[in-house]
């Protein structure tokens, strides 16, 4: 497997280098720093647009359109969906270089929220590793 595969196969190392790519070929900076200014709001403003294209598949998927029918397959809406979540997670990015931490926390607090607390290992309770031949 080529390197630039194993980045892609770890979430987090691929979302740190789509975010330099974006962030080293936007058309706006902004004023305001990394955080400010017009180039973050049309990076938040696209995760609109990723929404509506998966809204769009799931149309076209479904024949919805009587003057366009079936345009679409399911396989064209999970794509749609990846996307948004990968333009989510870049839009993320650009707020903080913290995203795996922000989001895996948030993700904690939903899931507990949702599924009570005992579904929830949060990272101060997992034992940490012995040494080799280390008496427990």
């Amino acid at each position: 497997m080529s390197e630039h595969n194993d980045r892609a196969a770890d979430l987090w190392a691929g979302i740190e280098d789509l975010w330099t790519w974006v962030d080293d070929n936007r058309p706006l900076t902004g004023e305001g720093g990394e955080n400010g200014g017009a180039g973050l709001l049309l990076r938040m403003l696209k995760l609109s647009e990723e929404v509506g294209e998966v809204a769009q598949a799931v149309i076209g998927a479904t024949g919805q359109n009587p003057r366009k029918g079936v345009t679409h397959t399911w396989d064209d809406v999970q794509a749609e969906l990846c996307d948004v979540v990968i333009t989510a997670l870049v839009a993320l990015r650009t707020l903080t270089p913290d995203t795996r931490q922000v989001f895996t926390r948030h993700l904690a607090r939903v899931m507990e929220r949702s599924l009570g607390p005992s579904a929830v290992v949060h990272p101060q309770d997992v034992p940490t590793p012995r040494g080799v031949g280390e008496v427990r």
